[in-house]
């Protein structure tokens, strides 16, 4: 990376990346309150003085002598994928190594891959990284997936037997270990070290099924090869918890443990019994793998490995953190704050406060309720947030509120009734909350207990406010090294999102947005703001998103940089892409009483630094800039 400061006519222009200017800080502002009266030749008063140092700090806010701030974006194509193919399985370990997935290619010619880009540290970038030609095709390369930075390393593809028997996404029934199918869609990878430097360890990987299914592979580090070993491999038994359903997108704890999400796009459960409904294929697959039929609430929850280093592993459901349609779950660094994002159509974004931190199975759910901006263009419009409470309760007490519902079966379904929660105690129970008669019958109802929070959360959150329109809502990703924003997919803005009524009534983009959220104390979300945006959208094309930016964003993480990666899963697209995007700040700062003479060039790079100019006390002040320029980053 280069850091380049120029003065030219009372000119100063800093232009640096967010990746590595950090370090620069403390320093910075220390040698800033030393040197401005220099720089600024305020020395006949303090409040002069003080007037220097708050420019400095907050550029943004003042217009003395014309400075100001600008932000350029830079956003480049770094994988494309097979035809059809989703990315998914997003992982970046503590080594910067990039474990990402191909699921469900053209059967044709491709089989679902799980895999890792080597050679490279992601989390230590340099300044540019090469972008992949938009003409490359998935020829040229055997697996189809082609790369522009470093090389992909396929470590498993579906249907390979594996060391411990079976085959990698195969599904087996509990009771006899038939194999059921072979699955091609293995997504969320979670990486866990089995040594001090992250060499050798499991391989995590969640197969998105109906039953879900869970691989693990032992994998350690050849560096003379320049690639990861294979030394043993295994579908995981998930009958202690009933198996899974779709397990999607996920993320590692703060305590390195693998969470899970049952993405469980049911949206209605007083269909589930019906065996006439028209997905009622995927109960019956679940009934064939259990041997008995299922209970919904058992499904729709985020589950974390634990002693995911040993082969004691445990699986647990956290009912405490809601029951919807998960995408991934994002813990943050007081371990007990916890951003949880709902895919599908009418959702809502959810919060989780743990009652103790390192431990998920306890707290508190709370919703989202948005106010929107004076204005309704998707690419610049931002929401406020307010987070209402929904209730409090730990897994082992919902746990019982979920048995209740075990042996229920297609024999109970009666047309026009309810074998599980009905709408109306939903109603009963938000009206209880909020001592309000919410459906004009004269009378306030209540509940008994709070099942209806954690067992029907997203209907329970709407009923009592929460806004409920998002759309298609994917990942939600935070690194702590970047710790200025939390990011939020949104894969297509559109539907509700875009009615003319509610909570929420923006533009269509059909090509997604990347919403950036805002941190107040305690890691609380108070501010959603558009960052990143799809498009040009054409309906009549082919592909009618534009192949030069980005479209059904998904899969997302940030690197130690603040720079985020993003994972496509569209067909508004001929192939899906990775992308690597990056925010640069430029400031401006220009000063009459600066010496014109003054000048010259500072440059930081990966080798070192180099300095032309003259004064000693000079290059100390735009050092002090540079580190001024960091809390401009940071309050954006």
């Amino acid at each position: 990376m280069v850091i380049e400061v120029g003065c030219n006519s009372g000119a100063m222009t800093a232009l640096y990346t967010h990746a590595r200017v950090k370090s620069l800080l403390f320093v910075s502002l220390l040698l800033l309150m030393s040197q401005i009266g220099g720089l600024y030749k305020f020395n006949d008063s303090k409040s002069d003085e003080n007037s220097a140092l708050n420019e400095f700090i907050d550029p943004l806010s003042s217009s003395h002598n014309g400075s100001g701030t600008n932000s350029t974006e830079s956003m480049t194509r770094i994988m494309m994928f097979p035809p059809n193919a989703e990315v998914t399985g997003m992982h970046i370990d503590a080594n910067g190594n990039f474990f990402v997935n191909a699921m469900h290619p053209d059967e044709g010619n491709y089989k679902a891959t799980i895999g890792v880009i080597n050679g490279i540290d992601w989390n230590d970038l340099p300044s540019s990284v090469p972008e992949l030609a938009s003409s490359s095709s998935e020829g040229d390369i055997w697996h189809g997936i082609r790369t522009s930075y470093g090389d992909y390393q396929v470590l498993l593809q579906s249907g390979e037997v594996l060391t411990e028997g079976g085959n990698a996404g195969g599904i087996y029934s509990v009771d006899d270990e038939t194999r059921l199918f072979i699955s091609e869609k293995p997504d969320y990878n979670a990486f866990v070290p089995l040594d001090d430097n992250g060499s050798r360890g499991y391989l995590y990987t969640a197969w998105e099924e109906r039953p879900a299914g869970i691989s693990q592979v032992e994998i350690e580090w050849n560096a003379t090869s320049g690639e990861w070993n294979v030394l043993g491999s295994m579908m995981l038994n998930l009958s202690s918890v009933n198996g899974g359903w779709v397990f999607c997108f996920g993320s590692m704890s703060p305590w390195e443990t693998p969470l899970l999400s049952e993405e469980l796009y049911f949206d209605n459960t007083q269909n589930w019994n019906d065996a006439n409904y028209n997905y009622h294929d995927d109960q019956q697959r679940l009934e064939d793998y259990l041997g008995y039929y299922p209970n919904p609430y058992d499904y729709g929850y985020i589950m974390e490995i634990e002693n995911a280093t040993t082969t004691d592993l445990g699986f647990n459901k956290h009912f405490a953190m809601g029951r919807f349609s998960h995408e991934n779950a994002q813990v943050m660094p007081d371990e007990r704050t916890v951003y949880l994002s709902d895919d599908g159509y009418d959702t809502v974004l959810f919060k989780f406060v743990a009652d103790t931190a390192g431990d998920l199975s306890s707290g508190t759910l709370y919703a989202a309720r948005v106010t929107q901006d004076n204005s309704s263009d998707s690419a610049t419009t931002g929401f406020d947030v307010e987070w209402i409470e929904i209730a409090s309760s730990s897994n082992s007490v919902i746990q019982t509120w979920i048995e209740e519902y075990d042996g229920i079966t297609t024999a109970d379904f009666i047309a026009g009734q309810n074998s599980y929660i009905s709408d109306e105690e939903i109603n009963d129970w938000a009206e209880g909350r909020l001592n309000e008669d919410l459906n004009s019958d004269g009378t306030i109802g209540n509940a008994a207990d709070d099942r209806v929070a954690f067992l029907e959360s997203r209907k329970a959150a709407a009923a009592l406010g929460a806004s409920d329109e998002w759309n298609k809502m994917e990942g939600v990703a935070f690194n702590p090294n970047a710790p200025d924003y939390l990011y939020l997919a949104m894969s297509d803005v559109g539907y509700d999102m875009s009615d003319g009524q509610g909570d929420i009534d923006v533009t269509q983009n059909r090509c997604g947005i990347i919403y950036r959220m805002t941190l107040a104390d305690e890691w609380n979300v108070n501010r959603i703001e558009p960052v990143i945006s799809g498009g040009t959208y054409t309906s009549s094309a082919t592909y009618e998103c534009d192949v030069n930016k980005i479209a059904g964003p998904d899969n997302l993480v940030v690197l130690d940089g603040g720079q985020v990666l993003i994972g496509e899963d569209t067909g508004k697209h001929e192939s899906n892409m990775v992308w690597l995007w990056e925010q640069h700040i430029e400031i401006e700062i220009v000063d009459e009483g600066i010496d014109n003479e003054s000048s010259g060039t500072v440059e930081a790079g990966d080798e070192g630094a180099e300095s032309s100019i003259p004064g000693f006390g000079f290059i100390l002040s735009i050092t002090a800039a540079l580190g001024a320029a960091l809390i401009v980053i940071r309050r954006e």
